[in-house]
């Protein structure tokens, strides 16, 4: 195959390790927002202003604005009713640096990606151009959500709502999913799977699709602060299946409402992950056609699993410390990432050939199969 002019190839390296860095900026967005959540942090703005907001407070006069503001919340009278103000700026600064590193994910996102259309350095791929500015318009409406989810806890009950705060994370996760796939994508070509690791792959996308419900039900465990009842692991206060679990009605409310329900669900989710990602990683090592970044990949997956496991006993079992729990938010996404990469190393194709490895030319090369000498 010729080589096609750099011009109509575009940059996708570039591209792809742009997409990389924004992956990693809404990495730290979802951990900084996670330690806003448990710091208590989010319903200390008032108010959503995405361009004269990002200006925070200079002087004594505007910090008592911010303040005599906040006094009028709910979460003030019945909670911090008589904090100082030097205790609510320590509340103020996560909430800023939250929406701040929101803002710049829009920046690292947005500039760069009118420069590489406006250069012509965006690679030609058939629907990339389209799928990077709607994940732009997730983000902005991703800022949207997170005020809507605030807005929840500045009325009569002092708490975001748990579903609102879950909405807010998943749509965090899929905008990281989506820019992750699409940088695999440009560095690591996908074909179609082969006939041989089809079921494997499909396998690896149903694991990182449960992963991410997962961390849904992660969200609304936080939401409701589950995670500070049943902290006895494995049983829930000696019990397999708690008897609290659906005392709410109607019955449907205690899956989003019932600390023992939301709970349990979060625990099975975890088992379920426990048992299959270890078969799944057996029957990726006993398959002989994988290539050895398909393996590495699934080594990745199932250590990650069980680092986030242990982070969440450790979480549950020391009652929630700020720090164990900002990793275990962090596990999930990074958790997430590696069931991605899996499925994605997987839909390379493999053909009767061996592995196909894209050229620094453009080329194509077939990497004929290893032939294993027997006596």
């Amino acid at each position: 195959m010729t080589d096609t002019p750099r011009a109509a190839r575009g940059e996708p390296r570039a591209v792809a390790l742009w997409l990389l860095a924004c992956c990693a900026l809404v990495f730290a967005l979802i951990v900084v927002g996670g330690v806003t959540r448990l710091t208590h942090s989010g319903l200390s703005i008032t108010e959503w202003q995405p361009i004269v907001g990002t200006v925070p407070p200079l002087s004594e006069s505007q910090w008592n604005e911010a303040f005599a503001k906040y006094q009028a919340t709910p979460e003030y009278l019945q909670v911090n009713r008589g904090m100082s103000i030097d205790a609510f700026k320590s509340i103020f600064w996560w909430e800023y640096v939250h929406r701040l590193l929101g803002r710049v994910v829009g920046f690292a996102f947005i500039v760069p990606l009118l420069w590489f259309v406006v250069r012509g350095k965006l690679p030609s791929t058939p629907g990339l151009a389209p799928k990077l500015f709607a994940i732009f318009v997730l983000g902005a409406l991703q800022g949207a959500l997170g005020w809507y989810m605030v807005e929840s806890g500045l009325v009569d009950d002092p708490r975001v709502s748990q579903l609102r705060l879950t909405a807010h994370l998943g749509l965090a996760l899929l905008i990281f999913a989506a820019m992750l796939w699409t940088a695999l994508g440009l560095l690591r070509p996908a074909q179609a799977p082969d006939v041989r690791t089809r079921p494997l792959f499909r396998a690896a996308a149903s694991l990182a699709a449960l992963i991410f419900v997962m961390a849904l039900s992660g969200g609304l465990v936080a939401g409701i602060r589950a995670g500070f009842a049943y902290n006895t692991f494995p049983l829930m206060n000696g019990n397999v299946v708690p008897p609290e679990i659906m005392l709410i009605r109607p019955w449907y409310l205690n899956f989003v409402n019932n600390m023992a329900t939301v709970q349990f669900d979060h625990r099975l989710l975890a088992w379920t992950l426990f048992v299959l990602v270890p078969l799944w990683w057996w029957r990726v090592r006993a398959t002989a056609v994988i290539p050895p970044r398909a393996r590495l990949a699934a080594h990745l997956l199932l250590a990650m699993l069980l680092v986030q496991v242990a982070l969440g006993i450790s979480t549950l079992l020391l009652v929630v410390p700020l720090p164990l729990a900002a990793l275990h938010q962090a596990g999930a996404v990074l958790l997430f990432a590696a069931a991605l990469n899996a499925a994605h190393e997987l839909r390379r194709q493999v053909g009767n050939d061996g592995d196909l490895l894209s050229a620094p030319s453009g080329a194509m090369i077939a990497i004929p199969p290893r032939i294993e000498r027997r006596d």
